[in-house]
């Protein structure tokens, strides 16, 4: 494996790390909402949720690009404010992933929370726990499942990433260059055995964490509250 540069593996690490992260604490609020809520709105919500499964990557990554840019609606306003460019950048990247990885975590917590139904948070709440407490204590408990799904589907999807970053992020060394960018780029020149080695490596790992997920719901299945 000498001669193989391995930054980018640890690059998409990191940028599928902090976009789980993201993910799951913006997915959270909206997927109870979309579980539970009646508004003629959640219909239309879902919908621009789950565009991301349908679109093509590089359809998303177009309009991110010209959103993102120094005279887009969210470009402008921070490069004035920081000086600094959102595309071709991590912070760009991490915007883009969280964009399109969002169904990939809001819909297996929604499910999570569609099965627990709202009574346990209703009878913890005339026990006298505050929302937010309840919420915490015994929703989340309860949603595990949906949880560890959620983290690894997100995870995983970000990792695989390729239209959207490259549009986005295009591919500088050791800033942008991300692990499928890498691959891509290696089948270009020729050169097969580095992207054998990537392309197996990514494999290897994203069918192990699956299977795990897979074992994990099996022995621990949702029950309906």
């Amino acid at each position: 494996m000498s001669g193989i540069d391995f930054t980018p593996v640890w690059l998409t690490l990191q940028l599928a790390s902090v976009t789980t992260v993201i993910l799951l604490l913006l997915s959270t609020p909206l997927a109870w909402w979309l579980a539970h809520s009646r508004s003629r709105w959640a219909a239309i919500v879902e919908a621009v949720v789950a565009l991301p499964l349908v679109l093509p990557p590089t359809v998303l990554g177009f309009y991110l690009l010209i959103t993102l840019g120094a005279n887009g609606f969210i470009g402008g306003p921070w490069s004035e404010l920081t000086g600094a460019s959102l595309v071709f950048t991590f912070t760009g990247l991490v915007i883009a992933s969280v964009l399109y990885s969002l169904p990939f975590v809001v819909q297996p917590l929604q499910n999570a929370f569609v099965a627990i139904g709202r009574k346990p948070l209703e009878v913890a709440c005339c026990l006298r726990a505050s929302t937010a407490d309840a919420f915490v204590s015994v929703i989340l408990p309860l949603a595990k499942r949906g949880y560890i799904t959620a983290a690894v589907l997100g995870f995983t999807h970000t990792m695989g990433e390729f239209g959207v970053v490259l549009m986005v992020g295009g591919s500088i060394p050791g800033q942008t260059q991300v692990l499928s960018i890498a691959i891509y780029e290696h089948v270009e020149v020729l050169d097969y055995k580095a992207a054998h080695v990537l392309s197996a490596g990514l494999l290897g790992f994203t069918f192990i964490v699956l299977m795990m997920v897979y074992i994990f719901n099996r022995r621990f299945p949702v029950h309906e509250h």
